[in-house]
């Protein structure tokens, strides 16, 4: 873990937001404690620290020498010597830092309920933050050092050598870097700027309660948000109707703290906007992995002139659930109930396994490690954080959280999940430090190319027209989930910055009306969004990561073709493993795909992706009408 990757938990979220209940339980049974889970199923924190006293060591450590960054402070442009030592000194701190950052909130999100583990993660967040304002002399101070001196001492010192990208980097964003005093500011106001987010987890993860509502063969059972997802597929009308309801009507209850939070995390936004210098919100995102704005502006613009599709889809699963109206809680029912399957565990691997077997022996041998050596949360448990997620540290193997259960979703979000944990394998093994993370825009591919692969598998190897109608059903749910409806979030998030950005404010009712309209543009006049189900605005986690969800569609759109690639020409993996996986931030992510074969500054990939969809929901309309 570096700079990049130590704000939050929140950065290596990914899409699968909220999966369903846990194989092991049955819905009508309590959620378990964490202590009635086997530890075969749970990830082994020891493997960053043996125990909570060593994390305390750490911590005392890195408080009482934080402070010798401090010598470098005024001298790195001495000479080539004090310029390296200084990096090596602030590299092997941060080394700790990630260590201790993410085995806490790790800690913390196997019960966001405990107080000692809230404590912890606080604390930590606050030392780093110290750390950032010993460092924020760092930039300031490389920008003083002339282009003659550093090409100079980058020539003569092969160790130095090593930081050519990173100090390209720094150059390039020198307009947007203030004095050492502004810097040591903005990084002092860390912990309040982070405030935002960290009040959505906990309201989200640690306050909200939801009653209980009676299944379908009459049991109350207590509904979750990974319950919430398995009804909304599977439960029948009357009760997705009265689950939306209920789920809805709690977030309702919170909804006056939750708009604030919202607004106050654009405003935060805007702050470090106006305080860099940049002209919007989205430009200052952007500039940060050198992606062009057109490449944004061009994905909006494609899916907005290419919305046909998704309405088809809207109308289709109209006329084949016989509904006169069709709502927000009749969208993620497969229109194929019947050839719903189970899906536990084992089965899950095994599947996986079998799907990714164009990625050769090494990756998979390297992916059975991490299934099998505790790299990965399995289950549900009281208190524990929701959705799924890699994360972890650059000398210790990633972590995947999980909230697995039986459905073919959790199959497919354990090859996603990891895919980023191999991504970020190959990365912190072939790149040194100051490269070691995966930046956003390219996080995705890695993850989102192995659920292609496992669905190209799984359709070729069906016999079964109810299974390939549920797959097909599963493979169109992917792209609007990870494709569409991740434009249609980055829409509304241009939206609301762009009034905090022109002076507004945002209230409640304001960004409700602001995503229904945009959510009923997507898709489509044959669905009703009632009043309550506007009310999704406030529960997306990603919007606390400006402008990070449109990178869900460019990877996917480019995950599709890396995909095909590796499935056409078997020569491609070395280039796909060596060229991509392993590079880490050592190049501008636009770079690093041009050189796997995919232009993201083109409209390939994206009209590849939207005439794929097409093809897609043609197909199933097909195969339905002959049902």
């Amino acid at each position: 873990m570096n700079r990049t990757t130590c704000t939050s938990i929140l950065a290596l979220l990914v899409l699968a937001l909220a999966l369903l209940a846990p194989a092991a339980q049955s819905e009508t049974n309590a959620i378990p404690q964490r202590s009635d889970i086997d530890d075969q199923f749970k990830w082994k924190l020891e493997d960053i620290y043996p125990s909570i006293d060593d994390w305390e060591n750490d911590f005392a450590f890195l408080d009482s020498n934080i402070a010798r960054l401090e010598k470098f402070k005024g001298h790195l442009g001495d000479s080539p010597d004090n310029l390296l030592a200084c990096f090596k000194l602030r590299d092997s701190l941060e080394t700790i830092e990630g260590k201790l950052y993410v085995y806490a909130y790790l800690m913390l999100d196997e019960d966001n309920r405990v107080s000692e583990c809230q404590e912890r993660a606080g604390r930590v967040s606050a030392l780093w933050s110290r750390m950032a304002a010993h460092m924020s002399y760092i930039s300031p101070e490389l920008l003083t050092i002339s282009e003659e001196h550093l090409k100079s001492w980058l020539a003569s010192n092969p160790e130095l050598d090593i930081y050519r990208h990173y100090l390209e980097d720094e150059r390039r964003l020198k307009d947007h870097v203030l004095s050492d005093k502004e810097e040591a500011l903005l990084a002092l106001a860390g912990p309040v700027t982070s405030a935002p987010r960290n009040i959505f987890s906990m309201i989200t993860d640690a306050d909200v309660t939801f009653g209980t509502v009676i299944n379908d063969e009459g049991e109350e059972i207590q509904l979750t948000r990974q319950r919430y997802y398995r009804i909304m597929e599977t439960g029948s009308r009357r009760l997705r109707r009265e689950a939306n309801q209920e789920y809805n009507q709690t977030y309702m209850k919170y909804l006056n703290a939750m708009a604030a939070t919202l607004e106050a995390s654009v405003k935060k936004d805007n702050f470090y906007r106006q305080a860099r210098g940049y002209n919007s919100c989205l430009e200052m995102s952007l500039k940060q992995d050198n992606i062009p704005e057109p490449v944004f502006y061009s994905l909006i613009k494609a899916v907005n002139n290419n919305l046909a599709p998704l309405h088809k889809l809207t109308a289709l699963r109209k006329k084949m659930l016989g509904y006169d109206t069709l709502y927000s809680y009749d969208l993620s029912v497969p229109l194929v109930a019947e050839a719903q399957s189970e899906y536990p565990w084992e089965k899950t691997k095994e599947l996986v396994l079998k799907g990714l077997q164009p990625m050769g022996k090494e990756y998979l041998s390297n992916f059975e490690t991490g299934l099998n050596s505790r790299w990965i949360d399995v289950f549900e448990s009281q208190g524990k954080g929701s959705g799924a997620y890699q994360w972890g540290t650059y000398h210790t193997h990633p972590f995947v959280m999980l909230n697995h259960n039986n459905t073919l979703d959790a199959v497919f979000t354990l090859a996603h999940e990891m895919g980023h944990a191999m991504h970020a394998f190959y990365t912190h093994k072939n790149e040194p430090y100051i490269y070691g993370n995966n930046p956003l825009f390219l996080a995705e591919v890695a993850s989102t190319s192995n659920e292609a692969l496992l669905m190209k598998y799984l359709l070729e190897h069906t016999t079964d027209k109810n299974e390939k109608l549920e797959l097909l059903n599963h493979y169109i749910e992917q792209i609007m989930g990870t494709f569409y409806t991740q434009v249609m979030f980055s829409e509304f998030e241009i939206a609301i910055h762009k009034v905090i950005e022109e002076g507004g404010a945002l209230s409640a009712d304001q960004m409700r009306k602001t995503y229904r309209d945009i959510y009923q543009k997507y898709w489509g006049p044959d669905l009703v969004i009632d009043s309550i189900n506007d009310m999704g605005c406030m529960r997306i986690g990603h919007f606390y990561r400006q402008f990070y969800v449109y990178k869900y569609a460019t990877s996917y759109a480019a995950a599709q073709m890396v995909s095909q690639k590796i499935l056409e020409d078997p020569s491609y993996l070395d280039t796909y493993i060596n060229n991509f996986l392993s590079v880490g931030t050592s190049k501008d992510p636009v770079d690093v795909l041009l050189d796997v074969g995919v232009d993201v500054t083109s409209a390939e990939p994206v009209e590849r992706t939207i005439k794929l969809f097409g093809e897609l929901v043609d197909e199933l309309e097909r195969l339905l009408d002959e049902s």
